[in-house]
């Protein structure tokens, strides 16, 4: 890989072209384990400067408008609380700008390198309503000017929010420069969360999952102990939550194909250690998850109860370099969706939070008012609770599931290349299907084998298996037909994607299909929920874009994770619940249950009666909202 050269897989650009699937998604895998994506060195140099860049610009800006904050003393704003308030308030702005995480390359934003604004400043783009059967005003797919406005009016606000000065808050210590004014946070929340009714892709890129429920007690609670208190309790929340859904087979698929995708990397050997026995069997090998479960899950769970409860600053700051490093891991492996600023924003809290207010100093858990504690703690906890248990309910940012490698997805098969080039023709966006967007860089050929490696990725996860098990069961040969990563068409659809199938269900779809006038079979997606605690099993549907919801079941995960990434024994088990009246596969016959005698269906599958009431009129199947996340 040169500075400014891709690696390629060992292939002729025109056989490629001609290989079956599988031998060609093989060859992908084997070609990630030893080079990642591929992508050239200069996309790290490029998220560098990015970061440096903010990090410079949100100080200038914080430091510039508030005042009690001077340039000749900067080391004295280390403890100001509006500091912290300024700095999460630039983040925001950065991620609802698309500016900060799904930009550029390593999120497939080439040209333009950005989504976000380009395309929610615009009329007619789609947007993704969460509760359209509940909400009338939120039905439609279509962005419509109170759509553009409230979004330019929350854009205006964080802007205008870094000009403002602090106002005193009871409890704080002598000599700070005061906190945002209440009615300005609050003003923002407000109009996020009248947002995320409208268009659930905006209030997730904003992450006010973990934005807003801090900034409401800014603006609730009149007492500085409890506003910095509840502040420390979401943000352990949010690395304690992330750590306990990693405790599943997935998150080791995960970490090992990021330390694949590693730019610093170099070392093949040690690339290969991190599965079983390359070429032969690559799913994770026990460095790998030793690396997940101990430098990993451990450390987001153990160090953010010894950050909270510590009264001595010289564990919590052994906890702190220990939090500390955890983020710059992440940082450094360049990881796709790139949530680089998020991160490197955390590693300002942990510092900012536990090292000037420690719990030895009156500001632990107990000097909390009760009452504001038990809300607190129902606000932090019950969202995920529920995306643990109910995981078709919320996002699985809302569930707090980063890179758990468990988390709803979806793969595509589009029938040939008219199919792809009408999303390009029919559809309000800013950006060109990816393809047409790498191919003046790399030429047509190159650009396929780096999207369809985009598909062999999502293979190496146990989900991306179940994908092409039920496509294989649904279209009549994946050899000619074009397989997308859903990831990739939410990328260009929306502007925006971070690994969230939620925002690429039916709902995004039936937008998709309006616009495009898709016949049966032209596009053909399965979707696969994130699999709930405490049980493997793992829902999945098949969706036509032209006929709806065809078909439900589910899947062992464990199943998925035991097989090879490239299916060389078939389709993984997998139970079907509901199919649409009428309905026929064209793929090849469901392998059934093992566990059971199938019960007499098409292909000998196994059939659960469902009520009638799962099929809408005209035989179409309509799922329930998944919620705004």
């Amino acid at each position: 890989m040169g500075y400014r050269t891709a690696e390629l897989p060992p292939v002729d650009l025109d056989e490629f072209a001609t290989m079956p699937f599988f031998p060609r998604m093989k060859m992908l895998m084997h070609h990630w384990v030893d080079h990642g994506f591929g992508t050239p060195k200069q996309t790290v140099t490029f998220y560098a400067w990015k970061i440096f860049f903010y990090g410079l610009f949100g100080l200038i800006f914080a430091g510039a408008f508030t005042a009690g904050l001077e340039f000749n003393d900067i080391g004295g704003w280390w403890d100001e609380p509006i500091l912290y308030q300024k700095l999460m308030i630039w983040t925001i702005l950065m991620e609802i700008l698309g500016l900060a995480a799904t930009c550029g390359p390593m999120a497939f934003h080439f040209d333009p390198p950005i989504g976000g604004v380009l395309y929610w400043w615009q009329n007619d783009t789609l947007r993704v309503p969460p509760y359209p059967r509940y909400l009338k005003f939120t039905r439609g797919t279509r962005r419509t000017p109170w759509d553009t406005g409230l979004y330019k009016l929350i854009v205006f606000w964080l802007i205008m929010m870094m000009f403002l000065s602090g106002d005193p808050v009871d409890g704080m210590p002598d000599g700070r420069a005061g906190m945002l004014p209440q009615w300005a946070v609050l003003t923002y929340c407000a109009l996020i969360l009248m947002m995320a009714m409208r268009d659930k892709i905006v209030f997730l890129s904003a992450r006010s999952e973990q934005y807003v429920p801090t900034l409401i007690c800014f603006g609730l609670f009149t007492n500085f102990v409890d506003m910095i208190v509840a502040a420390k309790i979401f943000i352990v929340v949010v690395w304690m939550g992330a750590g306990i859904s990693k405790l599943q087979p997935g998150f080791s698929s995960t970490v090992s194909i990021m330390v694949q995708n590693t730019p610093w990397m170099v070392f093949k050997n040690f690339r290969r250690k991190t599965v079983k026995d390359f070429p032969n069997d690559i799913r994770p090998s026990n460095t790998t998850h030793l690396l997940a479960h101990i430098g990993g899950t451990t450390c987001e769970i153990v160090m953010p109860l010894v950050l909270l409860f510590s009264p001595w600053p010289w564990m919590t700051w052994i906890a702190i370099v220990s939090i500390w490093m955890l983020h710059t891991f992440i940082i450094s492996t360049i990881p796709l969706a790139v949530p680089l600023e998020w991160n490197v924003f955390f590693m300002f809290c942990v510092a900012f939070l536990f090292a000037n207010f420690g719990a030895g100093d009156g500001y632990g858990v107990g000097d909390m008012n009760p009452a504001l504690l038990v809300l607190v703690l129902v606000m932090a906890l019950s969202p995920i609770i529920l995306g643990a248990l109910k995981p078709q309910y919320v996002s699985f940012l809302i569930g707090m599931k980063q890179y758990a490698g468990n988390w709803a997805s979806a793969t595509f098969s589009l029938r040939n290349q008219e199919i792809e080039d009408r999303i390009n023709e029919r559809i309000v966006k800013s950006s060109d299907n990816q393809i047409d967007q790498i191919e003046p860089l790399f030429g047509r050929e190159i650009s396929e084998i780096f999207i369809q490696k985009g598909v062999a990725f999502r293979m190496m996860h146990p989900m991306g298996r179940m994908h092409i098990s039920g496509l294989m069961c649904h279209v009549d040969t994946l050899d000619t037909r074009i397989q997308r990563e859903g990831e990739f068409l939410s990328n260009v659809l929306t502007g925006w994607n971070f690994g969230d199938g939620h925002c690429l269900d039916e709902r995004l779809i039936a937008g998709w299909q309006e616009r495009c006038q898709y016949e049966p079979g032209d596009v053909v997606a399965v979707f696969t929920e994130s699999r709930p605690m405490f049980t493997p099993i793992t829902q999945y549907r098949v969706i036509d874009a032209a006929l709806g919801c065809v078909e439900k079941g589910w899947y062992n995960q464990m199943d998925a994770y035991n097989s090879q990434p490239w299916l060389p024994d078939g389709p993984i088990p997998h139970t079907v619940t509901w199919r649409m009246p009428g309905y026929e596969p064209q793929g090849v016959p469901h392998p059934g249950d093992a566990r059971r005698e199938p019960s007499i269906g098409h292909h000998g599958e196994w059939l659960i009666p469902r009520r009638s009431d799962d099929a809408t009129a005209g035989g179409h199947h309509q799922t329930s909202d998944a919620g705004v996340g």
